[in-house]
């Protein structure tokens, strides 16, 4: 079949095959919108599925599996109805080729200039891009029962930690290129163990209990991990998505029952569901399709991703956030035993994503980013409480909370598309649910990912890891929490040559914050851990090692569980 060319978007849906279409031939009368005939696009088959693949890897996540766009534009060979963006056909090879080389200060990364993706394989995503995407396949019960599996089953488990690790101060960093996960003692700063999860692990989410870790991968895959084994291991895996960013189990114990480790939640991108699962053995109990109408237009979108899901410490509750239709869920599991969920459905703002709890945790704040807004939950009451307007295209990871002797309680968040930290007051009074200061980071644009603090420190960090210049990519600024000056900018050291600072986590006692080196996945030298003094500013270690691959999040076990940022 190589180099065969199919006409037409109706003649692939005829024959049943358009996941395998491998080329698209344009009518003589398209053009790239200024008179001058498009160029006819063809890939043979493994070329066609080769930037499947890149486009998953590296582009779907913020464009959308179907393209239809979300943190960044649609990626469409025609551009929908009153969209601002081109069709990528009108763009044409050439212009799609620079943006992917070069990156945008919005936030686009330049994965040519860094030299994760080649020459060959730039141009094939850039005429891969002017086709029109393969559909969402389903993915039923069946399907993954397939793959479930339990290692370890929950009665072999050790009824106490079998070492004498302080198992709470465990940090969990994700190996991302490697498909593994490193489990690193806080205290010895010891590699205790590395743990095969599958593709591109995207966070980790310590049980209630703090026992045990669930990772949750872009290939759609959870693995439990069992942190009182000696050392810490993989005891249940199952793929409940063919894409996914969510994960997180059951919180509450209370009046209305104990759940604590009882079960586990997924969040699919692809298919666009959700799946509740046993929580000590992963074993799929039940999917909810996330499809729907968005709370703007009313358009209907298929592909409703699950973008983040958060556990309430308040009730048996998990809020879970889909990103197209604008919708947010909260889901009571509290009657999952007796095969039934109830769901309050409440109507936010497009485009959600990630976000985290206020001090109190009653309220859930999570970016709309490409609104530019961040809606406010209050999760008691099951009501949007307020949509506030932040800078552009906020990104908060789980946002940072912290006491202000001017401002009272804020909660953070930085941006993809501007150098500003929007400070949300969070107190009841005449500023709650206000940008009440914007904190200005130096240098143009944003690609700020993650912020954090902690109780005890005075202390807030954060990155510029999508930034396109290189030197605000190498860079961590820290801001006292008192003034709202910005008092330090930490430097990635020299010995570490083309890597980017990315995420920060503290330890459990709070002095101490860990930033990623993220570098290249083919040059361990590139690649480290950073461990900073919290109280002096001062680089105390680097951890480095021919397994430490691509390191990206890094998750406390203490601070995980609890909620801590």
């Amino acid at each position: 079949m190589k180099g065969y060319r199919l006409v037409g978007l109706a003649l692939g849906l005829l024959l049943g095959t358009w996941g395998l279409v491998i080329g698209c031939r344009q009518p003589e009368s398209a053009s790239d919108g200024q008179g001058v005939p498009a160029e006819e696009i063809s890939l043979t088959e493994e070329e066609f599925a080769r930037a499947k693949q890149l486009f998953f890897n590296y582009c779907a996540g913020c464009h959308g599996t179907t393209r239809r766009g979300a943190t960044g534009p649609h990626l469409l060979p025609e551009a929908p109805e009153g969209s601002t963006y081109p069709g990528t056909r009108q763009l044409g090879t050439a212009a799609i080729k620079a943006f992917i080389t070069n990156g945008t200060p919005g936030g686009m990364p330049d994965w040519g200039r860094q030299g994760i993706l080649s020459e060959e394989d730039i141009d094939l995503l850039a005429r891969f891009l002017q086709l029109p995407p393969p559909p969402i396949p389903p993915m039923n019960l069946e399907d993954m029962r397939a793959s479930w599996k339990v290692h370890v089953p929950v009665e072999q488990r050790p009824t106490r930690p079998q070492h004498n690790r302080n198992w709470r101060n465990f940090f969990g960093v994700v190996l991302r290129d490697a498909g593994k996960v490193a489990i690193i003692d806080g205290d010895t700063k010891e590699l205790v163990s590395i743990v095969n999860t599958g593709f591109a692990v995207h966070i980790l989410r310590s049980s209630a209990s703090g026992r045990y870790f669930y990772s949750v991968g872009r290939d759609g895959k959870v693995t439990l991990i069992d942190l009182w084994m000696d050392p810490p291991q993989m005891v249940a895996e199952i793929k409940s998505a063919y894409d996914a960013r969510s994960v997180d189990v059951s919180k509450y114990k209370g009046p209305k029952g104990d759940f604590i480790d009882k079960y586990a939640i997924l969040g699919g991108y692809n298919p666009p569901h959700f799946v509740i699962l046993d929580g000590l053995t992963l074993e799929p109990l039940k999917i909810i399709r996330t499809s729907g109408y968005d709370v703007n237009e009313g358009a209907f979108y298929d592909e409703a991703r699950v973008a983040s899901i958060v556990a309430s410490h308040h009730d048996p509750l998990w809020v879970v956030n889909v990103k197209e239709t604008g919708q947010i869920w909260l889901v009571d599991y509290s009657g999952v035993a007796q095969g039934k969920v109830s769901i309050d459905v409440l109507k936010a703002e497009q485009f959600l994503h990630d976000g985290g709890w206020d001090h109190t945790k009653r309220y859930f704040l999570v970016a709309a980013n490409n609104k530019n807004k961040v809606v406010v939950v209050d999760v008691q009451e099951k009501e949007v409480e307020a949509i506030v307007e932040t800078g552009r295209r906020p990104h908060p990871g789980r946002g940072a909370n912290f006491y202000n002797p001017t401002y009272g309680h804020l909660w953070a968040t930085g941006h993809l598309g501007d150098n500003t930290i929007a400070l949300i007051a969070t107190d009841p009074g005449p500023n709650q649910w206000k940008v009440v200061k914007k904190l200005e980071l130096p240098g143009v644009g944003g690609g700020t990912l993650f912020i954090k603090t902690h109780p005890k420190s005075r202390h807030l960090w954060m990155d510029r890891t999508l930034n396109n210049d290189p030197e605000l990519q190498r860079t961590i600024y820290v801001f006292d929490t008192e003034t709202l000056e910005l008092v330090k900018e930490l430097k990635i050291p020299d010995s570490i040559p083309k890597a980017r600072a990315v995420h920060l986590e503290f330890n459990q006692n709070g002095d101490e914050v860990w930033v990623s080196a993220w570098g290249r996945k083919d040059d361990p030298s590139t690649n480290a851990l950073l461990i900073y003094d919290d109280r002096t500013l001062e680089l105390k270690q680097i951890i480095q090692g021919d397994w430490l691959i691509t390191p990206t999040g890094k998750f406390n076990v203490y601070n995980t569980a609890n909620d801590i940022y």
